[in-house]
C-alpha cells in the first residue's frame, strides 16, 4: 500500500502533463510549417512556368513589350526574395512576400488580357498547355493558402485555449501565426478592356 501511495504523485503528475497540450502545440506548429512549405512550393511552380509563358507570348505579341516587361520584372522580384523560415513569425516579412506574389498575379492577369487580342496565340498548342498549367498552378496556390490558413487557425487556437495557454506561457512562449489575407483591392473585380 505504501508503494502505491508513493507512486501516486508521479501518476498525478503524468496525468496532468498528458493534458497540458505541449505535444499538441508542437504538432500544430509543425503542421503550420508543412503547410507553409506547400504554399512556397506552389509559388515556385508558378515562377518556373512564367518564363516559358512569356517566351511563347513574345513570339506573337512583340509590340506588347510593356506587359511582358512587367511580368518579367514581377517574376524576378519574386525570385530575388530571400524567404527564410522566420517569415512565419514575422508579419512584416509575410506581408512583403504576399505583396510580391500579388504583383506577379496582377502582371499575369494583364498578360492574359493581352493574349485575348491574339487569336492565333490562343490556338497555339504550346500556349494552351502553358495556360492550363498556369491555371492549375493558381488553383494549387489557392488550395495551399487555404490549407495553410486552416493550420494557422488550429495552431493559434491550440496556444490560446486552456490548459494549453498555461503551458505555452510557462514553457513554450509560442506566438500566433499570421494567416494569408486578401490582397489590397481584392474586393473590387478587375476591369478588363479590349
Amino acid at each position: 500500500m505504501k508503494k502505491i501511495i508513493a507512486k501516486l504523485p508521479i501518476l498525478l503528475l503524468l496525468t496532468l502533463l498528458s493534458g497540458c497540450g505541449y505535444n499538441t502545440m508542437q504538432a500544430n506548429e509543425e503542421a503550420v510549417a508543412e503547410a507553409w512549405g506547400n504554399v512556397e512550393s506552389s509559388y515556385q511552380r508558378r515562377a518556373d512556368l512564367v518564363p516559358n509563358l512569356v517566351e511563347v507570348v513574345k513570339g506573337y505579341a512583340k509590340h506588347e513589350a510593356d506587359t511582358l516587361k512587367a511580368v518579367t520584372e514581377a517574376r524576378a522580384k519574386v525570385g530575388s526574395m530571400q524567404v527564410s523560415k522566420d517569415v512565419l513569425n514575422n508579419p512584416d516579412s509575410l506581408n512583403k512576400f504576399q505583396q510580391a506574389q500579388g504583383e506577379l498575379s496582377g502582371a499575369l492577369s494583364h498578360l492574359m488580357v493581352v493574349v485575348e487580342k491574339y487569336p492565333d496565340l490562343k490556338a497555339n498548342q504550346n500556349f494552351m498547355d502553358l495556360q492550363k498549367q498556369l491555371e492549375g498552378t493558381e488553383n494549387r496556390i489557392n488550395v495551399a493558402r487555404e490549407r495553410y490558413n486552416r493550420s494557422v487557425l488550429e495552431f493559434n487556437t491550440s496556444i490560446r485555449t486552456f490548459p494549453n495557454s498555461v503551458t505555452n506561457s510557462l514553457l513554450l512562449h509560442l506566438n500566433r501565426k499570421e494567416p494569408f489575407k486578401a490582397e489590397e483591392g481584392a474586393k473590387t473585380a478587375p476591369k478588363i478592356k479590349f
